[in-house]
């Protein structure tokens, strides 16, 4: 009887898998801890867990220095002490060092108030990006959503990443009035953008791709034109220049020349006189 209902739960899960795989299973992952340390929330209660943990520090400073200072005590007084002394002095520092043992244990051990505090801070969040996704998912219809990290992924094309959807819609819940309103409306355009397999991604990128190249030669022939009018401005320019400096050599010419004769007939007439 087991063995039939165990086959009879085969056929299904099978009968469904083979279904997805003939349309196409639609799939996405996030990364956490990506999404998490990028949460607000989250870094605001980062930055007060470690001012607690500073605290707990400096306690723990305190108290070492509190035992050097016994040790440094015993060394320079053992010389003068008796040896019930030197071992009840030793046994304090013993138990101060205990102390401080289990008081970092406490604080930053395996199961301390830093680890169990932090879990708690990230927990909230993790509720977020899980609700986001849920509705991410339902929107686009996903059959699968993981985890980047937890799933050993080899290799995952990058159109698969929705984890930027997530830190987008969870910026905007934290929003209200008219900010909200346009948040909403950007959520809902980017919920609504079909999910595409593989041919149709590749189809995609191919018209992407050749718009691209189309606007590409739009923009390169608009410079080649812009550079063959500035050649031929420049062209017109020294031209025009060169123009200019012969006109001017000559007149330059003329004047010396008609300078040099009204030298020359000033000189024969200081002659003739």
């Amino acid at each position: 009887m087991k063995t039939k209902q165990f086959l009879t739960v085969a056929v299904v899960i099978f009968g469904l898998a083979f279904a997805k795989a003939q349309r196409g299973a639609r799939v996405a992952y996030i990364d956490m801890d990506r999404i998490i340390e990028a949460s607000p929330e989250y870094k605001k209660a980062v930055q007060l867990l470690g001012r607690k943990a500073d605290g707990w520090k400096r306690e723990m400073d305190a108290m070492q220095a509190e035992i050097d200072k016994m040790e440094d005590q015993l060394k320079n007084e053992r010389v003068l002490l008796t040896k019930e002394l030197i071992e009840e002095k030793e046994e304090d520092i013993q138990l101060k060092k205990e102390e401080l043992a289990a008081y970092q244990q406490k604080r930053f051990g395996s199961q301390g108030d830093y680890i169990l505090q932090q879990q708690q801070l990230i927990q909230p969040v993790q509720d977020q990006v899980f609700n986001e996704v849920q509705k991410i998912s339902e929107a686009r219809k996903y059959d699968y959503v993981m985890n980047a990290e937890e799933a050993n992924l080899l290799f995952a094309a990058e159109r698969h990443d929705i984890s930027d959807l997530v830190i987008k819609n969870l910026e905007r819940a934290g929003k209200s009035g008219p900010e909200a309103r346009q948040a909403r409306e950007d959520a809902k355009k980017e919920l609504d953008e079909p999910y595409l397999n593989v041919e149709e991604a590749e189809a995609r990128e191919e018209k992407e791709k050749a718009k691209e190249e189309q606007q590409q030669k739009v923009l390169n022939a608009r410079e080649e034109k812009l550079r063959r009018r500035d050649s031929l401005q420049a062209a017109k320019r020294a031209s025009y220049e060169a123009r200019k400096k012969e006109i001017q050599r000559r007149r330059d010419s003329i004047k010396a020349a008609r300078e040099a004769a009204r030298q020359k007939k000033e000189e024969e007439r200081e002659n003739n006189q």
